[in-house]
């Protein structure tokens, strides 16, 4: 699996330990989804001003999120492909991880965790669109986020 880090914003140093919590992370998604491993994922850290201009861009939002994620394939494409394959990018803004984090009480490891988590979900065709999708989503994010050691209130990452 490659993973590729590039990071757009200054706010946070992104150091060589969260990239080794990332790998991890993308690691038990696709693991648990029962995926092979060899993917190329990117993961770009940007500031509220340039997710804003994405999520307008790509999805005719124009306010900033916390995460975005562009998938590279689609449908059938996400389970029948030949390896390797670039499985997508994910784009967080630090300043909303920031202030998400102090919001719900936990560190901002564990917020990054969470929206690469969530990310990798929609790169790997889960939605939360409707009620059953959402439903689904969220019983695999728990799952995901108990195997890798994090809880919800949790403020250690123990992975």
């Amino acid at each position: 699996m490659d993973l590729i880090v590039d990071n757009r914003q200054k706010e946070i140093q992104i150091d060589e330990e969260m990239i080794d919590l990332l790998k991890k992370t993308v690691l038990q998604c696709l693991k648990t989804e029962g995926r092979e491993l060899d993917y190329e994922i990117s993961i770009s850290f940007v500031d509220d001003n340039e997710i804003r201009l994405l999520n307008k861009q790509y999805r005719g939002i124009d306010k900033a999120t916390d995460v975005l994620s562009f998938s590279m394939l689609t449908g059938d494409e996400v389970i029948k492909h030949s390896l390797p394959i670039l499985l997508g990018d994910i784009v967080i803004s630090v300043q909303s991880a920031l202030r998400q984090s102090n919001e719900f009480g936990h560190t901002l490891e564990r917020e990054i965790v969470y929206l690469t988590m969530h990310s990798m979900l929609h790169l790997l065709g889960y939605d939360h669109l409707n009620k059953e999708d959402k439903k689904q989503m969220r019983e695999r994010e728990k799952e995901i986020m108990k195997l890798l050691g994090i809880f919800k209130n949790n403020c250690d990452v123990g992975v």
